[in-house]
């Protein structure tokens, strides 16, 4: 592997996260076996209902269908699921306050609780024309640097730093006695796209503006992304997946010839203090569950963890009144969230169960699946793994899943780019998202915006943005029989 330093290799491909019994040859070629694309689209593959292999779920008819813990998840481990939930949902409030165990908010923030913007577990929105603020969507900023010290570790690593101002994410919330940073607005301008026959789908492009800066100009070479919270379900079984695995589907150079070029995004482990595959996030920006969690309550919420000291949050050097403000840590626990509460809230998100998918059996989704398959989409959103076998996670434990992700990073093109880089992921690379459970997002959350920033109000739409690797892709949907395009968004709704 020539992707990250040498001396690096080892630890990047491996999984420090996790306690894994070594598979045998014969495991090995059972999984190529089992987990090699269908050409056979006249029944559903075997065990494909079971989209998360024994965790995979009933899938309910309310909004709660994302909010289960895994199905094989062990009795005695129900509470644990219980009391992460609760923490999860807990609202936060600012310091000094009698609750000791709540308080530590912001200053800055940009939701009180970790459920306000993952609404039922499920997908966040871009704030529509009569919100007040943003919450489910935020705002990253940062600006070129020429050095960062993780260069020397991996390779093509490109150097940013925080805003000298507003740091790594803008927050529009503050306690009281505070000014938020900025406030976002978002405002759009129609695309009409012509399909075959006739049909046309609307795209809206959007346009973002911060106003009401709080604490003064932003750094005239300041880049912004735009992030919509993604669905919380089945992030255990994307955790467990081994790393090889991932980037054995790496094709940096193309050299297959499909236009298909995906990349392992490495990251560094603040928990480990190696590097990575990173895994989570809009970019693959954090390698584990945990870490990713421990950032979540730092920069949404404010609040310092083991792995995020700070009990200023997000707040920077500039902002001296948030530097100076009381903080909720020092007492008892040290930090506003301790290693239990952390792990806690890390295990409730590990263990937010897939849905069953639904009417696999259906000849409709049968059509849209080989359309799916034969139009190349399954180059990028990899159908099936097999997760590592683990000594203490049953629920994530050598379990055929069906994520329809590769976890890599692909270009999107131009359109999509917000040209921002991230750890090795440039401004026009996006990690593939999984997408089991797309279906049932309208019964969810409510909606059915799809992208990194929500711009798609439908699958379809979803679908025409892609550019870049998945230019051909998307043209040969546009280009096909309307029975084979509305085929295809009925296999996507199964999922």
């Amino acid at each position: 592997m020539t992707f990250i330093g040498q001396n690096v290799v080892a630890q990047a491909l491996s999984d420090p996260h996790l306690s894994i019994i070594p598979r045998t040859d014969d495991e090995r070629a059972r999984i190529a076996n089992v987990t090699k694309p269908t050409t056979d689209f006249t029944q559903a593959s075997r065990f494909e209902e079971r989209a998360a292999g024994a965790a995979t779920v009933r899938a309910r008819t309310n909004a709660n269908a994302f909010s289960q813990s895994s199905a094989n998840i062990p009795f005695a481990d129900e509470l644990t699921f219980k009391v992460g939930n609760g923490l999860f949902r807990k609202l936060w409030v600012s310091s000094p306050s009698s609750t000791l165990a709540s308080d530590g908010l912001g200053p800055l923030f940009n939701a009180r609780s970790c459920q306000l913007c993952h609404i039922k577990d499920g997908r966040g929105h871009p704030p529509e024309a009569n919100d007040s603020n943003a919450i489910s969507m935020l705002m990253r900023v940062s600006i070129p640097s020429d050095y960062d010290a993780l260069i020397d570790e991996i390779s093509e690593y490109i150097a940013t730093s925080p805003d000298p101002t507003y740091g790594h994410q803008i927050q529009d919330f503050a306690v009281q006695g505070h000014p938020a940073e900025f406030q976002i607005s978002i405002t759009y301008e129609e695309e009409e796209v012509t399909l075959s026959g006739g049909a046309t789908v609307s795209l809206r492009h959007p346009s973002y503006t911060l106003d009401g800066a709080g604490y003064g100009p932003l750094h005239p070479d300041a880049m912004f992304s735009p992030r919509v919270a993604p669905q919380m379900i089945g992030l255990g079984q994307l955790e467990a997946i081994p790393a090889a695995d991932i980037v054995a589907l790496a094709d940096p150079d193309d050299s297959d010839g499909d236009g298909i070029s995906g990349r392992p995004n490495i990251v560094w482990s603040k928990e480990f203090d190696v590097a990575m595959l990173g895994r989570f996030g809009l970019k693959a920006g954090n390698p584990t569950i945990r870490q990713q969690t421990a950032d979540a309550f730092s920069g949404d919420i404010g609040i310092s963890s083991p792995l995020n000291p700070m009990g200023a949050g997000e707040c920077t050097a500039a902002q001296v009144t948030c530097q100076t403000a009381t903080h909720g840590d020092g007492d008892a626990r040290v930090f506003e969230v301790d290693n239990e509460i952390l792990d806690l809230v890390s295990f409730y998100s590990r263990n937010l169960a897939v849905p069953a998918r639904r009417n696999v059996d259906d000849p409709t989704v049968l059509q849209g699946k080989q359309v799916f398959y034969e139009t190349g989409c399954i180059a990028c959103h990899t159908p099936s793994f097999v997760t590592h076998r683990l000594t203490d996670q049953p629920e994530q434990s050598f379990q055929l899943i069906w994520p329809y992700t590769d976890m890599l990073l692909h270009d999107m093109g131009d359109a999509l780019a917000d040209h921002r880089p991230e750890a090795r992921a440039t401004g026009h690379e996006w990690r593939t998202p999984p997408l089991w459970g797309v279906g049932l997002t309208e019964q969810v959350s409510g909606h059915t915006y799809f992208l990194h920033d929500g711009r798609a109000r439908s699958l379809l739409e979803a679908i025409m943005w892609h550019g870049g690797e998945a230019q051909s892709q998307r043209d040969a949907v546009a280009a096909m029989t309307k029975a084979d395009r509305d085929a295809l968004i009925t296999f996507l709704e199964s999922l």
